[in-house]
C-alpha cells in the first residue's frame, strides 16, 4: 500500500502492517499451505504494487465484493472484527465456487477518523483470522478518509488448468445439489437485528452471519474429482442465484421444497412468521455452494465432503423456467426474492 497526504493515513498503513507482517498461513484440511501462498506472492506490501506469479498449468482467478456500512453490515449491530472477517469470506467464496484456492488479497478501505484507531484495530483482527483460515496473504491496497465505511477487497487465486467450474456447464437431467444448511445466515441477521444488549459469540445461530466459511475444501474437492457440471456459491440467496446458473447454462429448474435442507426455528419464532421455507429459497449470505451433478456421476458423491454436508434438492430441465414442487405434486414458478441492491423496497 502506498501512504499519501497526511501522517493519520500513514497511522492507518501501518496498523494493517502490523497486523499482517507477521501472518503464517497454516496447513488444513483443504490444502491450503503457506509455501504455495507465499511461491504465488513474489512481492507484497511496501512498493508501488504487488506481484504474483503462478506455476505451470494453472489460471489465475480473480474477484472482487464490495462491503458497505448501512448495506452489508450495521455498524451498530455487527463487531469490527466481524466485519473484518466477513468483507473476506464473501470474496473468498467466489473463489471457492471455481473449484479454486485464494492466494492473496488486495485491500481498500474508506473510514471517518473516529475509526482509524480501536474498531480498526478490531477489523483487522478478524481479517487477519480471516486470511490464516483461507490461506491467503494481504499483497496491498489503499486507504482513505470518509463519512461512511466502504470496503473493496480483490482476491487472487488459482486453479489446475482444466479444472476450472463455471456456471455455463448445467445440461438437462442433471441434478442439483446444494451444501450445508440453508436460511442460517438470514435467521442470524434476523436475531441480530432484535438483541438490546449485543450478542454472545457462543450463539452459534448468528455465527453463519457473522462469520461464514467459504466452502474452500468442497469447491476443490469437486473441481479435483470431475463430478461438477457447474457452480456457483449461495450469496444472494437460492431463488436468484439458481436463476442466474439456469440462464449462464440456458436450462430450467425444478426444486422439491420438502429435500431443501432448512434451519430450525423455535416455537415463538414460528408463531412470528419465520419461515424456514423462505428462509431457505430467498435469504442471503449463506456462502454455500450450488452445483449440479450428471446422473451417472451422482453416486460418487458422499453424503459429507470436508465436513460438510450437500444434499440433492432438483433436477435441470429443458425449459427456461425456474420452478418449485412440494410433496403434494404442486408446482408453480420459483420468483427471485433473493437479495438486490437495486431493487425498490416495497
Amino acid at each position: 500500500m502506498r501512504a499519501r497526504g497526511t501522517g493519520s493515513e500513514e497511522d492507518v498503513l501501518e496498523r494493517i502492517r502490523r497486523a499482517f507482517g507477521g501472518l503464517r498461513l497454516r496447513t488444513g484440511r483443504d490444502g491450503l499451505r503457506s509455501k504455495a501462498s507465499s511461491r504465488f506472492l513474489s512481492l507484497g506490501m511496501g512498493d508501488d504494487a504487488a506481484l504474483v506469479s503462478t506455476a505451470p498449468g494453472y489460471e489465475i482467478v480473480l474477484t472482487c465484493d464490495w462491503f458497505l456500512a448501512g448495506t452489508h453490515f450495521l455498524q451498530d449491530n455487527h463487531p469490527a472484527d466481524a466485519v473484518g472477517w466477513k468483507c473476506l469470506a464473501r470474496a473468498v467464496s467466489d473463489i471457492a465456487a471455481m473449484g479454486a484456492l485464494p492466494r492473496c488479497f488486495l485491500l481498500s478501505v474508506a473510514l471517518p477518523r473516529e475509526l482509524a484507531g480501536a474498531w480498526l484495530d478490531d477489523f483487522l483482527t478478524g481479517l487477519r483470522r480471516a486470511a490464516r483460515k483461507f490461506g491467503c496473504s494481504l499483497a496491498g491496497g489503499d486507504t482513505t478518509e470518509r463519512r461512511e465505511v466502504l470496503i473493496n477487497v480483490t482476491v487472487a487465486g488459482e486453479v489446475r488448468r482444466g479444472r476450472e467450474v463455471r456456471r455455463s456447464g448445467a445440461r438437462p437431467g442433471d441434478l442439483i445439489y446444494v451444501s450445508g444448511c440453508l436460511g442460517e445466515a438470514e435467521l442470524g441477521l434476523r436475531l441480530l437485528r432484535e438483541r438490546k444488549r449485543g450478542f454472545s459469540r457462543r450463539d452459534v445461530r448468528l455465527r453463519k452471519h457473522l462469520y461464514p466459511g467459504p466452502r474452500l475444501g468442497l469447491g476443490r474437492w469437486l473441481s479435483e474429482k470431475g463430478v461438477v457440471s457447474a457452480m456457483m456459491d449461495l450469496s444472494d440467496g437460492l431463488s436468484s442465484d439458481l436463476r442466474r446458473l439456469c440462464d449462464a447454462s440456458r436450462v430450467g429448474a425444478v426444486i422439491q421444497s420438502e429435500l431443501l435442507p432448512t434451519v430450525s426455528v423455535t416455537k415463538l419464532e414460528s408463531n412470528r412468521g419465520v419461515d424456514p421455507l423462505q428462509l431457505a429459497l430467498h435469504g442471503g449470505d449463506d456462502y454455500e455452494l450450488l452445483f449440479t451433478v450428471r446422473k451417472n456421476k451422482a453416486k460418487r458423491l458422499p453424503r459429507l465432503v470436508d465436513g460438510v454436508a450437500i444434499t440433492a434438492v432438483g433436477e435441470v430441465t429443458r425449459t427456461r423456467e425456474v420452478m418449485i414442487a412440494d410433496g403434494n405434486g404442486r408446482s408453480g414458478v420459483l420468483e427471485s426474492r433473493g437479495w438486490d441492491p437495486f431493487r425498490k423496497s416495497k
